[in-house]
C-alpha cells in the first residue's frame, strides 16, 4: 500500500504530527511519499518523510505575536499554487492522508483519490465550541484542504468523531525547577526582558532568532534543535508558550504545568487557550505582562493527561482498512484517555448538562 501524506509547513505542529504518523505507517508496512508546503525559510531537515517534496504553497506571516495579514496577502501566489496543483500526478498512490496543507487536498479532491484529514483544523470542521472563529474561518476550515474524511485531533472530543493528540511519548521525565520558553512569535528581546524580571526562576528559551547558545543572566537561550528541545522539555516543570496544539499537548502529557499566549488574530490559536483554560489544563496570558506570569510561576506542579499511542493505532487501522469508521475509532481512543482529577470534575459537570463553576474565561458548554 501507498499513500501520499500532505503537510503544511507552517508551524512546526503539522510537521511533529505529521513526523509521528509518517513513523507509525512504515512501521505498519505502508509506503509513505511526502509532499510539504506553506514553509518559509529554509527546508527543515525530518528524517521520516525521507525524501520528500516541497512547494512554496501558502503560507501565513508572524510579526509581534500577531498575524502579519498585509505581508501574507503580499506573498500569496495562487496562481503558482495552482500550477503546482496541476503537476501533482497522483496515479500511485490510494489514498491521501492530509494535515492541512492545500495542494495535495485539491488535487486528490479533482482525481477522486481517497482522502483522510487527520489535523487540529479537521477538528473545527465540527461542531466544537470556538472563540473568534467567524465566517470566513469557518470557510477556511472547511475549505482550505478539503478532503473526504475528517479525522480532527483535540483535547476533549464534545461527543463529535474527533481524535486524542498525537503525540510522542517521553523517557526519563524529571522536574529541575526549570521553565522551557517557546514563543517563536513573540519579538526575541521583549520575551527576554519579560523572563529576567523572574530572577529567581531559570529559563530555557529557545526561539527561531537565536543563533548561538548562550546564557542571559537566568534564561539560557537556544537556537531551535529539537533534540536539545525535548530534553529540555523532559526536564522542566512549566513549559510557556503560544497557544498552539502540539506542545501544549505534549506538556500535559509530561506532567508540565502550562501557560500559553495565544497569537492574536488567529481563531485557532485564541479557542485553544479558551478550551485549555476552561478545562483547567492551562493558564492563559494576553500580552507579555508579568503579574500573570508571576502568578503562574508559583502555582504547584500539574498532573498529566494520559494519552493513548493515537499514531500506531490509526496506522494500523489504515492499513487492514477499518479506518473509515471513524465514529468507533473515536470512542475506542478516547477510552484510553485519562485526566488529572480536577480536569476529570469538570468534563463530568458538562457531560451532564451543568454548568462547572470555574474561573475559567468562559464555561465550555457541550455542542449538540
Amino acid at each position: 500500500m501507498r499513500v501520499l501524506y500532505g503537510v503544511q509547513g507552517t508551524g512546526n505542529g503539522h510537521i511533529t504530527r505529521a513526523r509521528l504518523m509518517c513513523k507509525a505507517l512504515r512501521n505498519a508496512g505502508i509506503d509513505v511519499d511526502v509532499i510539504m508546503s506553506g514553509r518559509a525559510g529554509e527546508r527543515p531537515d525530518v528524517p521520516e518523510f525521507g525524501d520528500y517534496t516541497q512547494y512554496k504553497g501558502i503560507t501565513f506571516y508572524h510579526s509581534n505575536g500577531k498575524i502579519d495579514r498585509l505581508k501574507t496577502a503580499r506573498e500569496l501566489s495562487l496562481g503558482q499554487a495552482w500550477l503546482d496543483m496541476g503537476k501533482l500526478n497522483l496515479d500511485r498512490y490510494e489514498m491521501l492522508i492530509n494535515d492541512f496543507e492545500p495542494l495535495t487536498a485539491w488535487a486528490a479532491k479533482r482525481h477522486g483519490l481517497p482522502s483522510v484529514s487527520v489535523s487540529h483544523q479537521a477538528a473545527f470542521t465540527q461542531n466544537i465550541p470556538t472563540r473568534e472563529m467567524g465566517t470566513f474561518n469557518r470557510l477556511l476550515a472547511h475549505h482550505y484542504a478539503p478532503c473526504q474524511h475528517a479525522l480532527g485531533v483535540h483535547w476533549y472530543h464534545f461527543q463529535q468523531e474527533i481524535l486524542p493528540p498525537i503525540i510522542e511519548p517521553m523517557d526519563e521525565l524529571n522536574s529541575d525547577g526549570s521553565i522551557l520558553v517557546y514563543l517563536p512569535f513573540e519579538d526575541l528581546q521583549e520575551v527576554i526582558f519579560l523572563l529576567q524580571r523572574f530572577s529567581r526562576y531559570q529559563f530555557k528559551c529557545f526561539h527561531p532568532a537565536i543563533k548561538n547558545k548562550e546564557q542571559s543572566d537566568n534564561v539560557l537561550l537556544h537556537p531551535i534543535d529539537r533534540r536539545g528541545f525535548l530534553k529540555a522539555l523532559a526536564d522542566c516543570s512549566g513549559v510557556f508558550c503560544n497557544a498552539g496544539f502540539e506542545l501544549p499537548s505534549e506538556a500535559m502529557a509530561a506532567g508540565k504545568k502550562l501557560l500559553v499566549k495565544p497569537l492574536h488574530g488567529q481563531f485557532e490559536q485564541v479557542t485553544n487557550a479558551y478550551t485549555l483554560q476552561s478545562l483547567g489544563l492551562a493558564s492563559v496570558l494576553q500580552s507579555l505582562e508579568p503579574f500573570p506570569v508571576d502568578a503562574w510561576l508559583q502555582q504547584d506542579q500539574a498532573e498529566p493527561v494520559i494519552f493513548p499511542d493515537v499514531s500506531a493505532f490509526l496506522a494500523n487501522r489504515i492499513k487492514d482498512g477499518t479506518w473509515q469508521d471513524t465514529e468507533l475509532l473515536s470512542q475506542q481512543l478516547w477510552q484510553q484517555v485519562s485526566y488529572p482529577s480536577a480536569t476529570q470534575l469538570v468534563i463530568n459537570d458538562i457531560e451532564s448538562g451543568v454548568e462547572a463553576e470555574s474561573t475559567a474565561l468562559s464555561k465550555i458548554r457541550l455542542t449538540s
